[in-house]
């Protein structure tokens, strides 16, 4: 890779962008092209497909054998972070041990009064998302015996919890 010449990201990547901003990118025409042409190469080049592939065995989701059998969870929420619809955007991770086995990132559905109120939304689905994952371990009889651990960064919400 150190010989390649790079190529400008059809992706923002410094800050938000609202719905009048990212026009360019809405009628797809640059995105799809380059799109295309690396799907083109994927399947008329499988020696760049295996090089890629060989070259990022480093990078993914990897799931180890891991002695600890308890949930653990962090969230956290960018409240009022959308600039169009002043919505917050939020996510979690859930991991079994040492292994992470879920996570979300979206947007809430409902506009958020106070840092408090988003951050609360968030360990409440996450909370939702770990009785599920519970529960599934107990139907595959791989029952948590600890207590579930969730992790935010807001000490309002945390007191509301």
């Amino acid at each position: 890779m150190s010989s390649c010449k790079p190529y400008a990201t059809p992706v923002e990547t410094s800050s938000k962008i609202n719905a009048s901003d990212g026009m360019l990118l809405a009628n797809g025409i640059h995105y799809k092209s380059l799109t295309d042409a690396l799907l083109y190469l994927k399947f008329t080049r499988p020696d760049i497909t295996y090089a890629v592939q060989q070259g990022t065995l480093d990078y993914g989701l990897r799931i180890n054998a891991s002695p600890a059998k308890s949930l653990v969870a962090y969230s956290n929420t960018d409240w009022g972070g959308c600039p169009d619809s002043i919505r917050s955007t939020s996510g979690y991770c859930v991991f079994l041990g040492d292994n992470l086995i879920s996570w979300s990132s979206k947007r809430q559905p409902t506009i958020s009064s106070s840092s408090a109120e988003a951050e609360y939304r968030e360990v409440a689905d996450v909370i939702a998302e770990e009785s599920w994952i519970r529960n599934l371990l107990l139907e595959l009889h791989v029952p948590i015996c600890n207590v579930t651990v969730v992790y935010c960064d807001n000490v309002s919400a945390v007191y509301l919890s």
